[in-house]
Order: structure tokens, then sequence, then C-alpha cells
């Protein structure tokens, strides 16, 4: 494995590396704006409806679409720059409270992290997480955004949605139950699955909607693409990576 710039890599295997996602969008140019100029990321593709960057070994496409509702996704940080990070993003956005708190101590993940907006209302979450012990020593900047890492499923049926993924791919529960709230993956890639009629979106209170994605990502040397749209998750095919 190599060695990554921002330290080196967990002594844990990756179960899941989340290479693309694909999201939905009301705001294309504000979207552009946002990505690019307050966040600093590259932009490498453009078209008229829709737009790509890059979020460390991670992209992100947008569609421009009138159907859009709003979404959760994370971004890992390097583990000791959570501090760093509350500093450089404050300096561009509003931060996301939960009561005073704008930087989200979660003490069984062992990480910490902070929550903003972007144009289009999705709450995207920066996290640092200690046990990947990717520590830095360099300042923080957008080069530390290193991958996305979570993306948030709401639905009516945890236990459906993990069946169906399990269908499809080989993914651990890493916290939750069926009831409520459900992480599947590890802390390389995580999809949140969520009750929507009984939880919303930390730390907001945001309604959490069924919002349409597509997700490319890699599990033990195999590349899968899932769909999740009118609320259900599955497969669209896996190929090894040889």
């Amino acid at each position: 494995m190599a060695a990554n710039v921002w330290g080196t890599p967990s002594k844990k295997p990756d179960v899941m590396k989340i290479k693309a996602l694909t999201l939905y969008c009301a705001d294309l140019p504000g979207q552009t704006h946002f990505y690019t100029t307050t966040l600093g990321l590259s932009l490498v593709e453009q078209q008229e409806d829709s737009v790509v960057f890059d979020i460390g070994d991670s992209r992100l496409r947008l569609i421009r679409s009138a159907g859009f509702t709003p979404y959760h996704f994370a971004i890992n940080i390097p583990a000791n720059k959570a501090k760093e990070a509350h500093r450089w993003l404050a300096g561009r956005l509003p931060i996301l409270k939960d009561g005073p708190h704008e930087i989200q101590d979660f003490q069984k993940w062992n990480a910490q992290a902070i929550y903003f907006y972007d144009a289009d209302g999705n709450i995207v979450e920066c996290i640092a997480r200690r046990n990947l012990r990717n520590e830095s020593q360099r300042p923080f900047d957008e080069s530390a955004l290193l991958n996305i890492s979570e993306i948030g499923v709401p639905v009516t049926d945890i236990a459906q949605t993990y069946k169906s993924l399990r269908s499809t791919v080989d993914l651990p529960i890493y916290d939750g139950s069926f009831e409520r709230f459900c992480a599947m993956g590890d802390e390389n890639g995580l999809f949140i699955g969520i009750n929507k009629h009984i939880k919303d979106w930390f730390p907001t209170g945001d309604t959490a909607y069924s919002s349409t994605f597509e997700i490319e990502f890699e599990e033990q040397g195999i590349s899968y693409s899932m769909d999740f749209k009118n609320g259900v998750l599955k497969g669209a095919g896996n190929t090894s990576m040889g």
C-alpha cells in the first residue's frame, strides 16, 4: 500500500473505498462556485447539466435535476486535524452547531466532526477518525479533504436495505441496529442507513429524504456500482479490479 502524503495508512485493511458519488442538485452554478471557490476543489469536468470534482481519492458528480431533495455525506480528514479543519472552514462558511458546539465529539467512534451546508442545503461533514491513524503535520487546506467516506441512506426498512446491500457485497455493520440508525461498511466508507420516519439529520434536525444517488466503490479488490432510487438500494454490477 502506497504511503499517503497526509500520513501513514491505517494498519486495518480497507473494507470500502468510495471512488465516485453522483448526487443531484438544484443550483448547479451555486454548487460549482461553492465546491471550487469556497472549498477549493479541482473541477475535473463541466457540462451544461453536470460537474465533477475531485475530493481526494474520490470523485463527486453533481447533475442538475428539477426534483432535487437534500443529501448528507461525509469527507474524511486527517485524524489530528479537527481543530484546524474547523478554523479553516469557519473562515469560509457558517458551521452547523449542536447546541453551542461546532466540533462534534463522537466518543464511540473515536472521531470528531464539523458540519456545514453546501449551496444546495446538503449537510456535509468533515470527520477526523482517530482509528485510521492518518495523522499529518501539514497545515490544513483543501488537500486534507481525503475522500468521501459516508453517504446517507434514509429508508423505511433498514433491515431490508441491509439485505439488499449484502446481496451485492459482503459489508459488515459498523455500528447501530435496524431500528433507527445503522452504519454499514467501515471507517473508510459507510452507508449511513436511517429510518426516516423516526430519525432526521444531525445536527440540524433537517428532514431526511430518500434522495436518489449512484455510487461506485471498491471492497477487497472488487469494484461495485449501486443505485439508490425511490428508497431502494440495489446493485448495478461488479467487476474485478485485477
